[in-house]
């Protein structure tokens, strides 16, 4: 008998692997980098390039678990990228291509194995009620993304140098989580719901989505926490073995191998605690609501979710203060000051990351996958762009306080103002929810912005 027990283990150890495949790239970018003779600038590009498929991937792919059944699409997902893993461990030049040519293309494949993320969302929203969702999706995300802490604590010490047999591992395994999501994964806890969220899956029911000004200010409130999360995870072991090459010496951490594993070892703080902290970020989410506190004076306090917009408020606060941090303690040249804030970072990551997608299955809870797509596919980008940004800014520790002086206040002000409307938010956007969804759309409060 299937409960929604079984589907949330399915998902969460479905994205688990998902996301350990998806930074596995990063965990070896030392030695892939001496391997090819990379400069600092292509090792950005490399870290970079996992997230290339992310944005429109995980648009359709969200749009597809409402459309097809989550189940299927995970399947789909971990089958293709498994396959790819497995080639990617032979890589070799073809034509014009050169073998890192091919190898950038095939891991770029794989990287999109995180796409998954939103399928999982979606299943989890189709199993749980509305007063445990937090916690479900916290549960889930948070334990999946351990996944990217384990890849860069763990791959280098199992296979040192050696990324060809990882990567064929990691495929292998990939297709037999693939064959049991299949055999044991259902759509919805019951058939009303599947047909739910499958009769929502119009080109009007998506562009609604994709024009609500609400959705589009927890798409960036995800791009300020998920969004820089896996560009963290990207980034950080670059970041360490080059800001802080002196240090890990210093530490007796001498040679590529030895390098990696260290600064492999201090990215994996950030992406632990990121996903640990999780659960607990759904939890609180979950508790704002229970207590009904709204202590922000221009943010709406009469939705039925207000709570949960002002909670994920302080995640974004908590975020760009911690990355200010980075940068000064970086300046400072303090290896172990920058660890212990950089573990203070992960836990107000997974503040945003948790309560972003607290309050999305609650506000388009009849296009669960289509909002999860969006909001957590557009947001990916800020994975390609943050590396850049950190790879190119002249001084390596500057790239923190750039990124969240340039992009992250910015967003939190359009948070603010997206979310202060006392009448439903879902309202407010690019034209009007009948414009989009004609009759079925709900009813206007008061015209078109």
């Amino acid at each position: 008998m299937t409960n929604k027990i079984e589907q949330l283990i399915l998902a969460t150890v479905a994205f688990f692997w998902a996301f350990l495949m998806w930074f596995s790239t990063a965990a070896f970018s030392p030695s892939i980098g001496e391997f090819y003779g990379l400069t600092t600038g292509q090792l950005a590009l490399l870290a970079s390039s996992a997230i290339w498929l992310a944005p429109p991937g995980r648009v359709l792919a969200g749009w597809a678990a409402d459309r097809l059944g989550a189940h299927n699409v995970f399947t789909i997902i971990l089958a293709y990228s498994g396959i790819v893993s497995i080639v990617s461990a032979y890589a070799s030049g073809i034509g014009f291509l050169s073998d890192f040519e091919v190898l950038f293309i095939e891991r770029m494949i794989v990287a999109s194995a995180g796409i998954s993320f939103v399928v999982g969302i979606q299943h989890v929203a189709q199993w749980f009620d509305e007063h445990e969702i937090g916690t479900a999706e916290g549960l889930y995300a948070g334990t999946g993304n351990v996944g990217a802490g384990v890849g860069a604590l763990l791959l280098p010490r199992i296979y040192g140098t050696n990324f060809s047999d990882a990567f064929l591992h990691l495929g292998i395994v990939a297709l037999l989580i693939a064959v049991v999501y299949q055999w044991r994964g259902q759509a919805a806890k019951d058939v009303a719901t599947a047909e739910a969220a499958k009769a929502n899956t119009s080109l009007g029911d998506t562009l609604f989505v994709w024009t609500r000004f609400a959705a589009i200010a927890l798409m960036l409130a995800y791009a300020m926490s998920f969004g820089l999360e896996i560009a963290m995870n990207s980034w950080l072991p670059s970041y360490y073995a080059t800001g802080f090459d002196g240090a890990i010496a210093d530490l007796g951490f001498t040679g590529t191998a030895a390098i990696q594993t260290a600064a492999g070892t201090f990215a994996a703080v950030q992406s632990f605690n990121a996903s640990l902290f999780r659960p607990f970020s759904g939890y609180m989410s979950d508790l704002w609501q229970r207590k009904g506190w709204t202590p922000y004076p221009l943010l709406s306090k009469t939705q039925a979710y207000s709570p949960r917009v002002h909670w994920l408020m302080t995640a974004l606060i908590l975020i760009t203060l911690t990355m200010v941090a980075l940068t000064l303690v970086g300046l400072a040249g303090i290896l172990p000051a920058s660890v212990v804030v950089l573990a203070i970072f992960g836990v107000t990551v997974s503040f945003g990351t948790g309560g972003v997608f607290a309050i999305v299955p609650v506000l388009f809870e009849d296009r669960p996958g289509t909002a999860s797509g969006f909001i957590g596919g557009i947001s990916t980008s800020g994975g390609i762009v943050y590396p850049l940004v950190y790879g190119y800014v002249p001084n390596i520790h500057m790239g923190y306080a750039v990124v969240a002086l340039v992009f992250f206040v910015p967003f939190m002000l359009f948070y603010v103002w997206a979310m202060r409307y006392e009448a439903d938010p879902r309202e407010h956007g690019f034209g009007s929810a009948r414009r989009w969804l004609g009759g079925d759309g709900p009813a206007p409060t008061g015209g078109d912005d």
